[in-house]
């Protein structure tokens, strides 16, 4: 019977619970389920296992709020980089609603009858429904309204908490994270991140608070430090000892107070370790000769600026056969012969990453290739030595490569894309920045032989032109992501063979591709209909007339960046908006025919814009009044 209530009555709450544990972990899932009645709403609550919070304003007594309301809960991230809207003590229901509103107005109170409204969602991995508190636009000194050691005692109180993070909260202490650890036994997850925070601004989480965590969390899991300034390895050594049975995952990035001495007490204890990251220059050769003789299970293994040679990479090769994923940042000091090593020990080896190893060359991707079988994803950036024949024996011997990236490889040629297209028929995307020697005839290969391909960058490699493209239109059925980021040979011939070739394409970038104009944006918008993002900045052939056929054929379309497209007008504008109501970002610098009125009817036309980069002279106050209320960014100073 209609205004009557016949089947949530009679559902007990268990069943209720039961219903939301097996729902997805989506935002508009939770907030839909809690604005059906009172007791959803109550019992929504009990259920939620994640909160996001802004750790602005007055973070301490919030985090106290949000426990009293959310008592089940798992998994808390505090970043002081998350604006919020505090609520107060005697308005509690406000907690976890937006107000789009001007920073100079007070808070607006809502109506009684008005639905609940929360904010952003951040799904965690144990997460039921994460909430985000978020919002406002006012900023706040982030060191007189942070996080305290108080805020960390009241969490202390969230005794089911699993998973902790803490993102540049200055004012936390080790007597903050010592009262979590006394008190939250059963924490698996431990995140401390501070960024461009000095000791003498504030922060001091030190060995105190983390060898708290391991004589009391002995199932900690997760460990991840950044820049945590009052560690030494004393902190670090005590943890190891306490969680090292349980201790899986592990991220250290130190600047002298972390040494060899921390990562020995790794190698003897952490001997579960599948994961370790490491960004220090006071890391030498005996800390990771320990970790490989002592983690043999080890699976990821990221190194960044740390002073090893090629003993302590050929001890990785030797004892850590598990390994799937390797990736090196910045080696100055390691050769050809820590490659071999890898590849003859790591057969399982998945993924390689190569970013700024100049003793590396075709030898040592060589053995990689030979050795590693299974390799599908392989990334070289800045290796100067590496060329064409290393590459080709990538292509000879990886057939299982889906993804190729390829960032200042002056020495890389057509022959080894070439040899890439007749050996890995899977590539699914491929990568191409600042690579010289890379023209057509390399992307004509792949197109016919990796027919597969979903993802194309390709950034200034100014020997590709319209035959490669085009060949990418008739071949790649399947592309939903291209970027050709100034390739000045590359024209409308070879947007029109994407529009006619590429029905999926979701993602366009032609930024500083000069030859571009109409035709080829045209085509596109008639044969690319789920196009949600398209970047035409700095086409200065492009008119209201592309404009207009984007605004008829891409309804979908929620962000586009006209930056620098000198013919484009208040009309052209006008078109896009009048079917593209789903735009939620616009970027339109130094458009110079795009006047107040353009700017006022994208406003006013589109109900979702959250972004909005334009000239500050641009903004009426009219529009400005109005976009108080439905833009995050309302104008640049230039």
């Amino acid at each position: 019977m209609r205004g009557q209530d016949l089947i949530n009555a009679v559902l007990p709450d268990e069943l209720i619970l039961e219903i939301f544990n097996r729902l997805d972990d989506s935002k508009s899932t939770c907030d839909s389920c809690s604005l059906v009645c009172k007791r959803w709403t109550n019992l929504e609550r009990l259920n939620r296992r994640s909160l996001r919070i802004g750790v602005s304003g007055s973070p301490d007594s919030l985090v106290k709020l949000l426990l009293q309301k959310f008592v089940n809960v798992r998994s808390v991230c505090l970043d002081v980089r998350l604006p919020i809207n505090a609520p107060s003590s005697s308005s509690s229901s406000s907690v976890g609603r937006r107000f789009r509103r001007r920073p100079s107005q007070p808070q607006p109170q809502p109506p009684p009858s008005k639905k609940r409204r929360y904010g952003n969602v951040a799904a965690g991995s144990s997460a039921k429904y994460p909430v985000s508190l978020s919002g406002s636009s006012e900023e706040i000194d982030p060191e007189q309204n942070s996080l305290s050691d108080a805020g960390l005692a009241a969490l202390s109180e969230a005794t089911k908490l699993e998973k902790l993070s803490l993102v540049s909260c200055s004012n936390i202490t080790s007597m903050g994270l010592k009262s979590v650890a006394e008190k939250c036994g059963s924490l698996k997850s431990l995140d401390l991140q501070f960024f461009n925070i000095s000791i003498a601004e504030g922060c001091y989480i030190g060995d105190i608070g983390l060898a708290a965590v391991g004589q009391c969390c002995k199932h900690l899991e997760d460990l991840n430090l950044q820049f945590c300034e009052g560690l030494t390895d004393t902190g670090l050594v005590e943890l190891a000892i306490g969680c090292g049975k349980s201790l899986r995952i592990l991220g250290i990035a130190a600047r002298a107070n972390i040494t060899d001495i921390s990562l020995e007490a790794v190698g003897s204890h952490c001997t579960s370790l599948h994961t370790l990251s490491l960004d220090s220059e006071s890391i030498m050769n005996k800390g990771i000769l320990s970790v490989a003789q002592g983690c043999r299970m080890l699976k990821v293994l990221k190194l960044q600026s740390i002073n090893v040679t090629d003993e302590a990479l050929q001890a990785v090769g030797t004892f850590c056969s598990s390994l799937e994923l390797l990736a090196l940042y910045r080696f100055q000091r390691f050769t050809d012969r820590s490659l071999c090593a890898i590849g003859n020990g790591c057969k399982k080896l998945r993924c390689l990453t190569l970013n700024d190893c100049y003793f590396l060359s075709d030898d040592g991707l060589q053995a990689i290739g030979a050795g590693c079988a299974e390799l599908s994803h392989l990334e070289v950036n800045g290796c100067h030595n590496i060329g064409t024949f290393g590459l080709e024996s990538i292509g000879k011997f990886c057939r299982k490569l889906s993804e190729l990236a390829l960032w200042y490889c002056q020495r890389i040629g057509n022959n080894a894309l070439s040899e890439i297209s007749r050996g890995c028929k899977f590539l699914q995307a491929l990568h191409l920045v600042d690579c010289a020697n890379i023209g057509d005839d390399a992307i004509y290969d792949i197109a016919h032989g990796c027919r597969d391909l979903k993802k194309l960058h390709i950034r200034r490699c100014y020997e590709v032109g319209d035959k490669a493209i085009i060949a990418v239109g008739e071949n790649c059925k399947y592309l939903t992501d291209l970027s050709l980021r100034f390739c000045d040979r590359i024209g409308d011939d070879a947007l029109i063979a994407v529009g006619q070739g590429c029905p999926s394409l979701r993602h366009l970038n032609v930024s500083g591709c000069h030859q571009i104009g109409d035709a080829g944006l045209t085509a596109v918008a008639r044969g690319c209909p789920q196009l949600v993002h398209l970047d035409v900045s700095v086409l200065q052939h492009l008119s209201d007339i592309a404009l207009a056929e984007v605004g008829e054929g891409c309804p979908l379309l929620k962000e586009i960046i006209l930056c620098h497209c000198r013919q484009i007008t208040d009309v052209g504008i006008t078109h896009l908006v009048s079917k593209c109501t789903r735009l939620e970002a616009c970027h339109m610098v130094y458009c110079p025919y795009v006047t107040s009125a353009g700017v006022a009817t994208m406003v006013s036309s589109c109900a979702n814009l959250k972004k909005l980069l334009v000239e500050k002279w641009k903004i009426s106050q009219r529009t400005r009044r109005r976009a108080g209320s439905i833009i995050s960014y309302v104008s640049i100073d230039l």
